[in-house]
């Protein structure tokens, strides 16, 4: 695991806005705590050892057969069951700048770095840029290589096309990454799956290990699909706003934002490092950022930002904009 991961919070006191996490914010989750706090009991007993039942539902949500699901504690325990489960390989190619752990993952099990490798790892929509790969690009991808793991956690964050699990199931060498902790903003419950063909599945299964899922985790999981929970009520509206977040900081001299698909996108200052900026705004107004140079490919100087609420976004633009007056001046 990366040091400098988004979401810091642990290290600074006196936060009030926190644009360092891409998870949306606004989520009402009083139903969902309200449901756990009646089935603590569930904690006396060993959960099932392959949340088997979780993967029933998801595999019912999605038009497809539970030998074609996997729930894990998350998608980071997916990526790293993945790299594990594939080490045999040798080889693998990174699409970058992208979310580190994939490299972290391939670096513990003994990979080298290489475009024609057999794995092929990519992010869409990618963090930390908030690009969309086209479906046809990802399908050619694919047929360059002989396993293409596409972790599609930020599904639900955007309104491009992306696949589904039925496609990457047909495809047959395509392993998909679903987070059910972007999807529901529930990011301490710690839960994910993968979908991929069957005899993926199975290989994978055959090397994780038993009661991954705890009691709560796995409870929380039916209900939040049996219930169809839903983060993001008005997805089109908050990328609207994305955009309008863009805008105002694409105004300030000195400071690039770039375009996105999602609600988080890429950022650039020249008058001072991600750093520097990071500290004054935490320090100085409680606002946390992510600093993204520990992404590879990316410099010093770029952050990354996700949408918050209007009134968040505009104290955030007064912000950065007194800041870089003070540099220049």
């Amino acid at each position: 695991m990366i040091e400098g991961h988004g979401d810091d919070l642990y290290r600074y006191e006196n936060i009030k806005m926190n644009f360092s996490s891409n998870i949306y914010a606004g989520t009402d989750l009083n139903e969902l705590e309200a449901f756990l706090a009646t089935h603590l009991d569930v904690i006396r007993t060993y959960p099932e050892p392959s949340a088997s039942s979780l993967e029933q539902m998801i595999a019912c949500e999605h038009g497809i057969s539970p030998d074609e699901v996997l729930v894990t504690s998350g998608a980071v325990d997916a990526i790293y069951l993945i790299a594990q489960a594939y080490r045999h390989h040798g080889a693998c190619h990174i699409l970058q700048p992208t979310f580190r752990e994939y490299e972290d993952a391939c670096r513990v099990f003994g990979y080298k770095e290489d475009e024609s490798g057999d794995v092929c790892w990519v992010c869409n929509p990618n963090n930390p840029t908030g690009s969309v790969m086209p479906v046809a690009e990802v399908m050619a991808l694919a047929a360059r290589h002989r396993l293409l793991i596409v972790d599609q956690s930020y599904e639900d964050y955007t309104m491009a096309r992306l696949l589904s699990p039925a496609d990457a199931i047909t495809c047959g060498n395509i392993i998909l990454l679903h987070s059910m902790t972007k999807r529901f903003a529930v990011p301490g419950l710690r839960l994910g799956y993968i979908t991929a063909a069957a005899p993926v599945i199975n290989h994978l299964r055959n090397q994780y290990r038993p009661w991954a899922i705890n009691a709560l985790s796995l409870e929380a999981g039916k209900w939040l699909v049996g219930h169809k929970a839903v983060a993001i009520q008005d997805l089109t509206s908050y990328l609207a706003e994305t955009q309008r977040l863009r805008t105002m900081l694409n105004e300030i001299d000195g400071i690039k934002a770039n375009d996105t698909q999602t609600n988080f996108f890429l950022c650039t200052i020249q008058a001072a490092t991600a750093c520097e900026l990071k500290g004054y705004l935490a320090h100085e107004h409680g606002i946390l950022i992510r600093d993204a140079s520990n992404f590879t490919g990316l410099s010093p100087h770029h952050f990354r930002l996700a949408t918050q609420s209007p009134a968040e976004n505009d104290a955030l633009v007064v912000a950065i904009r007194n800041y870089v007056l003070r540099k220049l001046n």
